[in-house]
């Protein structure tokens, strides 16, 4: 089984001038924290050099790419996309200063990685110091009943000398005591060819919290692993609308032309509709265009696997286009889903109330140094919505400049956002 997904080999040039984006009404993102190259809060001076001279720590291959807010904790994922990543699953906070030193959650000891280089069979704890162990992830989701639901893709080294220490799983900590409550394996039934989990959405209510189910996007593959907590079970749905559109996959961000394959990615829970039911919102990352279906049918195994479901899938429209997106989110207070906009340098939106098309997307904040891609987005229990730029492709495919700025936090308060755009409504 080849656990590396092939859609991370691209073609690459760059361009001499940057996309131009559409007026923005103004400038209301605000930087909450930035850096040049990360760094790590170590438990000494020595435990930093030893890192260093082992090549257990090389600053520049660190790279912040998800985030979640919990209370007074920013978590931050740093995937192992190269050898030399200190800690995967870190965390700030919220009152630090600009730069803040990243903090390894749990542990040091969790972000550790094995010693044994086999790679991973169905074996899966095996492989492991212990289940709190985090390998590399890439989204993480603290959810209304203060849970940490981790996505480990269990590999590390992703551009370079891959190696799968083991299966992906569901990784899930109590953030009041920061002990480890649960460890999901996927087994190989769960995982084809070029899969690919990097994505967690949690699907659960404070008053209901057993009755979880998590929603794990294979964006390599072309389906949606749906994960029930009371049943501690997995399930793989597939359908068509889960499929990257073939004239979406180019991309013009910060001066670096690529192509990506990359399917369903960006997901949402809506707000529980009267039946009980809530809408779950996604689309490809190589897409413009987005769909909705109910979470009872991703929950039903039997229904979701079967033909009678193909219709239950809804398309809602397009955006527009160069309007895909690596992430997205519902905020409840306002019926407002925010997403990432990473061939404008920005971040829209989109108010569910409306109908969904180019004229209804709002472009709420775009900066061509600020928000050269916009990785990942979160709206916490305040209102506030936080977004990380990383400027991946550069990472990835030519090379970034420690003398600047290239890694952002930025902050706004959703009502604030939206004025000014089709999604104030």
């Amino acid at each position: 089984m080849r656990l590396v997904p092939s859609n991370l080999v691209f073609s690459v040039v760059t361009l001499g001038a940057l996309t131009l984006l559409p007026d923005v009404f103004c400038v209301k993102l605000k930087e909450k924290f930035k850096w040049r190259e990360v760094s790590f809060a170590w438990p000494s001076e020595d435990a930093k050099v030893d890192a260093l001279n082992s090549g257990k720590y090389v600053v520049h291959n660190n790279l912040p790419l998800g985030l979640e807010r919990w209370r007074d904790k920013l978590f931050i994922t740093v995937p192992r996309w190269k050898t030399g990543v200190a800690a995967s699953l870190t965390y700030v906070n919220i009152s630090d200063g600009l730069s803040p030193n990243l903090r390894p959650y749990p542990g040091w000891a969790e972000n550790e990685l094995p010693t044994d280089r086999n790679r991973a069979s169905d074996a899966g704890s095996g492989y492991l110091k212990n289940n709190a162990t985090i390998i590399s992830t890439f989204r993480v989701r603290a959810d209304e009943c203060d849970r940490l639901w981790v996505m480990d893709t269990g590999l590390a080294d992703i551009l370079g000398d891959a190696v799968q220490y083991a299966p992906p799983s569901l990784v899930l900590f109590d953030l009041y005591t920061d002990k480890l409550i649960r460890r999901h394996f996927f087994n190989s039934t769960m995982l084809k060819e070029d899969s690919f989990f990097a994505n967690v959405i949690v699907d659960t209510e404070r008053g209901d919290c057993d009755n979880a189910h998590a929603y794990i996007p294979d964006l390599g593959s072309y389906a949606v692993i749906v994960y029930s907590l009371a049943e501690d079970r997995s399930w793989r749905v597939k359908h068509n609308f889960f499929h990257f559109d073939p004239l979406a996959g180019d991309y013009n961000i910060g001066g670096v032309n690529f192509q990506w394959t990359d399917g369903v990615f960006g997901m949402a829970v809506g707000k529980r509709l009267p039946d009980g039911t809530k809408p779950v919102y996604f689309h490809a990352f190589s897409s413009t265009k987005e769909f909705m279906v109910s979470n009872t049918v991703l929950q039903n195994e039997s229904y979701a696997q079967s033909p009678q479901a193909y219709y239950d899938y809804k398309l809602l429209g397009d955006r527009g286009p160069n309007s895909q997106s690596s992430a997205e989110f519902y905020d409840s207070e306002t019926g407002v889903i925010f997403y990432t906009q990473v061939n404008k340098d920005g971040v829209g939106c989109w108010n569910t109330v409306m109908p969904l098309n180019a004229d209804t997307q709002g472009l709420v904040d775009s900066d061509s140094d600020a928000l050269v891609f916009p990785n990942d987005l979160k709206v916490d229990n305040e209102g506030t919505l936080w977004v990380l730029s990383d400027r991946l492709p550069m990472f990835i495919f030519t090379s970034l400049d420690a003398e600047q700025y290239n890694y952002r936090i930025l902050v706004g308060e959703t009502r604030e956002i939206i004025k000014g755009t089709p999604c104030d409504k």
